[in-house]
């Protein structure tokens, strides 16, 4: 086996133990996945990976429910860094407007976890995770349930997460409304700063 293909598969092997560990609630070998200098991005947090735990935890005792699961991986090694990038789901779900009252919802967003990997004392850590937002949906839990969504507030998020953003919201989150999407400006500028940094530049937040 290549060196470069063993890396790939240590990132990838970082990169689902990120998913496995932080929706069992494993707090303490989810935080061994990061680097110390780990940041978190998403819609509804961004900042230092210790903190991104503690808030998930607080949502966890308040009942919020967001799990991820993978599709494959695209990763590109330069030493000892590495950007990677792999299709996920992230599935939340919570109450929203019914025609009856609060109905039970899962939405299911489709999108990319864009990482920068790096090692830290001889070991791949994840440095920075930045998702890209594809397209979502939104379904009632029971399907005879009819849903009222608020459809200007709806029509106020982007595009690519705008029922994840309209259910984050409904619980009291703030969300970021320039993440990055399928298209545009701000992916494109995404996957330059990947690129700058790859080459060895520095990490641009």
């Amino acid at each position: 086996m290549s060196d470069t293909l063993h890396d790939e598969l240590l990132i990838r092997q970082l990169v689902e133990r990120w998913a496995v560990w932080r929706d069992a609630g494993d707090w303490a070998r989810f935080a061994t996945v990061w680097h110390p200098e780990g940041v978190m991005m998403a819609t509804w947090f961004q900042g230092p990976f210790a903190e991104f735990i503690r808030v998930t935890q607080e949502g966890w005792a308040k009942g919020v429910s967001i799990l991820h699961f993978l599709g494959g991986s695209a990763i590109e090694v330069a030493g000892e860094r590495a950007i990677a990038q792999t299709k996920m789901t992230i599935s939340q779900r919570g109450l929203v407007e019914g025609d009856n009252g609060p109905v039970l919802c899962d939405v299911v967003c489709t999108g990319r976890f864009y990482d920068f990997v790096q090692k830290h004392e001889g070991e791949w850590k994840l440095l920075h995770r930045q998702p890209i937002y594809e397209k979502d949906r939104i379904d009632p839990v029971d399907p005879a349930a009819t849903l009222s969504l608020d459809a200007r507030a709806l029509a106020a998020f982007p595009e690519g997460y705008r029922h994840l953003a309209y259910i984050q919201t409904r619980i009291g989150y703030q969300v970021k409304l320039d993440m990055p999407m399928l298209k545009g400006p701000v992916v494109d500028e995404l996957y330059r700063r990947g690129a700058r940094w790859l080459a060895g530049g520095a990490l641009e937040r």
